[in-house]
């Protein structure tokens, strides 16, 4: 039995409002909420993707968090940092901003349907730049919950880059799988532009073949628990999640439904 954890950290692949509702934007929006109502502290991050539309959604730059420059296969990319408020739910939210990676009008997919083929760089920079913002709040989460794949780095980062960074020393990473997973393949050389800091390409084994099932399995390698947010799961990944060992709480249709998940996920953070 674990402790009560204080702090959560939701790391989202979309919001709603700021993106259309589905299964993630809705647990975006509705999860942090809930988890804060129960007393615990939180900060939520998505991307800021080109379709955001800015004005209506009332972001502006954080330019104390803003400046840093992240190394991607050797280019400097500027790590732009915006911040919005849904006052309904007095939750305020972090969006990750880079002119190359995340000012295009489409989310993965050009305008004919194919997969960006830079979207291996663009959750590189995802993962980083949460990381390296988290850090400069100050901010010691206790559970970073990820969901979406664009956040599957994290997991393996937090584990390896940033082992050794007091922030980070007594966080747990809870990943919530969905049925999200790009069927495409990314970059081959994904693993060697997502080396940094303490992880090597020798951690990124399963990367090896770099498709979205061997980046969803990396990023159960290294989390903590395991959370099935949506039915459709890939049934391999399922497997692979099971055989892990890890605590695995199962996909609650009336529970999402209903919204009693909230209690679910927030009872499963606390026995990590």
């Amino acid at each position: 039995m674990g402790t009560v954890k204080n702090r959560v950290l939701f790391v989202n692949s979309e919001i709603f409002p700021f993106l259309p509702e589905s299964p993630i934007a809705d647990i975006g929006r509705q999860l942090p909420q809930g988890i804060q109502e129960r007393k615990k502290e939180i900060r939520a991050f998505m991307p800021r993707y080109g379709c955001i539309n800015e004005r209506k959604n009332q972001l502006h730059e954080v330019i104390r968090l803003s400046g840093m420059n992240l190394i991607i296969s050797d280019v400097d990319h500027p790590l732009i940092i915006k911040v919005a408020s849904i006052s309904s739910a007095r939750i305020q939210v972090y969006f990750i901003d880079n002119e190359d990676y995340f000012r295009r009008k489409q989310i993965y997919r050009d305008t004919d349907g194919k997969f960006f083929e830079d979207n291996d760089e663009r959750a590189i920079f995802f993962a980083r730049g949460v990381l390296e913002i988290v850090k400069k709040l100050r901010w010691a989460p206790d559970i970073i919950h990820c969901q979406g794949w664009i956040t599957h780095m994290i997991p393996a980062y937090l584990k390896k880059a940033y082992k050794d960074d007091p922030i980070f020393s007594g966080s747990k990473v809870v990943l919530s799988l969905f049925d999200d997973t790009p069927a495409e393949s990314f970059a081959p050389n994904f693993a060697d532009k997502a080396v940094f800091g303490g992880l090597t390409r020798g951690d990124l084994g399963q990367l090896d073949a770099p498709d979205g099932i061997n980046l969803a399995k990396t990023a159960v390698q290294y989390s903590d628990g395991i959370i099935l947010g949506a039915a459709g799961v890939d049934k391999g990944l399922v497997d692979f999640c099971k055989s892990s060992g890890l605590p695995l709480l199962p996909f609650n249709e009336a529970a999402l439904a209903d919204g009693s998940y909230v209690d679910e996920y927030n009872a499963f953070y606390d026995q990590l």
